[in-house]
């Protein structure tokens, strides 16, 4: 399975070097030097990308591949999603530690049972993690934070939330 690792921000000087805005915990290895991943580019086509250099900067990494060596190549590629294989990915040590791909795809539902809805993907901000529980009637954010989400039960198919009074009354 792919998943999301980085989107394309923006060109960054004359020679292909691109800022990349990172979305994941493990960037020293999945953008190292000879790291492939596979590219989505806005027009729904793919392409395979090769790491030749990787810096951080303001925030991103700037980022450079063996196949775009050219600013107008680069601009191209803005927007971009780029996709690493959770193959790669070891195992965690910590049962509190999950990657996003883990919490996607389970079903919400209240500490008694009731079911809200499934999780959507998993925001990280400056502010720490939501989770985008899909409903019926939108989408509803979720701190992912353990007062909140006491249970995470991945084989069991499932996050269990224990929300406080008025968190999903926006419906």
């Amino acid at each position: 399975m792919d998943v999301v690792v980085g989107r394309v921000a923006k060109a960054h000087g004359i020679t292909g070097e691109l800022a990349v805005d990172v979305r994941t915990d493990s960037p020293e290895m999945r953008f190292a030097i000879g790291a492939t991943m596979q590219a989505k580019l806005r027009d729904g086509t793919s392409r395979s990308l090769t790491v030749t250099a990787a810096r951080p900067h303001a925030g991103r990494l700037l980022v450079r591949f063996a196949e775009v060596v050219t600013r107008d190549v680069a601009e191209a590629l803005r927007g971009t999603l780029l996709l690493g294989s959770t193959d790669d990915l070891p195992p965690t040590d910590d049962p509190d530690e999950f990657y996003d791909h883990e919490l996607e795809g389970l079903a919400a539902e209240l500490v008694d049972g009731t079911k809200i809805g499934t999780v959507k993907e998993v925001l990280h901000g400056p502010g720490g993690e939501l989770l985008v529980v899909l409903r019926d009637k939108g989408e509803a954010l979720i701190p992912f934070v353990r007062e909140i989400v006491p249970t995470v039960d991945v084989r069991g198919g499932r996050v269990v939330i224990d929300p406080p009074e008025g968190l999903l009354d926006a419906d």
